[in-house]
């Protein structure tokens, strides 16, 4: 299958992209990025190029990313000036944008959406969010091995279930929960039972 990518996105020139990278991460932060490229290319969306540049701005110092949002002028909730880490999807849209030239919306609201999540993401971003979870540098653990199988046929369902299982595991750690993320997962269980193939149906849901 051919996969025609926005005109913009053929133009980020992977190369610039890893130059850029190079300077920014250390090597298992780009091979993370890399094989999320990678899952994300063998799913049929135009994702792999915003699995590429979903991490630009991961390996921030904490105080960066509240610099940068200032700059922009946008708003930090109380969570997220707890975190800072988490707004590095948010930076990394910014940095797609301004030092890469993407324009697309859709594409920038998909990064912007992959860590914390969003109700209603796009396809684009489910397999985003999707590749990232399933990064097989996590470990070959059963439950990644099942959430890449689902993500063939139910990618609502795919993010579903790795939504709960790290919901979970938030919760037994004593850690505070985002309420986007909350309404991600309460969006892709819903999603998942709508769009639930048929054992003659293989499509990924359209939403």
């Amino acid at each position: 299958m051919v996969l025609l990518l926005p005109l913009e996105m053929t133009r980020l020139m992977p190369e610039r992209v890893l130059a850029w990278l190079g300077d920014k991460v250390p090597d298992s932060r780009l091979h993370h990025i890399l094989r999320v490229e990678q899952t994300a290319a063998l799913l049929p969306s135009p994702a792999a190029a915003a699995g590429l540049i979903h991490d630009l701005t991961q390996n921030f110092t904490p105080q960066q990313p509240l610099e940068i949002a200032e700059v922009e002028g946008l708003e930090v909730e109380g969570f997220e000036q707890a975190n800072p880490h988490l707004l590095h999807p948010l930076l990394g849209a910014i940095v797609a944008r301004d030092r890469f030239g993407v324009q697309d919306e859709e594409i920038l609201q998909e990064i912007e959406n992959h860590t914390l999540g969003r109700p209603g993401t796009l396809r684009i971003g489910c397999i985003v969010f999707q590749a990232d979870s399933i990064d097989l540098g996590r470990g070959q653990t059963s439950e990644l091995k099942a959430w890449g199988l689902v993500s063939w046929k139910n990618i609502a369902q795919a993010v579903w279930e790795s939504g709960d299982y790290y919901l979970k595991y938030l919760m037994n750690i004593n850690r505070l929960i985002q309420h986007r993320t909350v309404l991600q997962q309460n969006w892709a269980m819903q999603m998942a039972s709508r769009n639930r193939p048929s054992a003659q149906d293989n499509n990924f849901i359209t939403a």
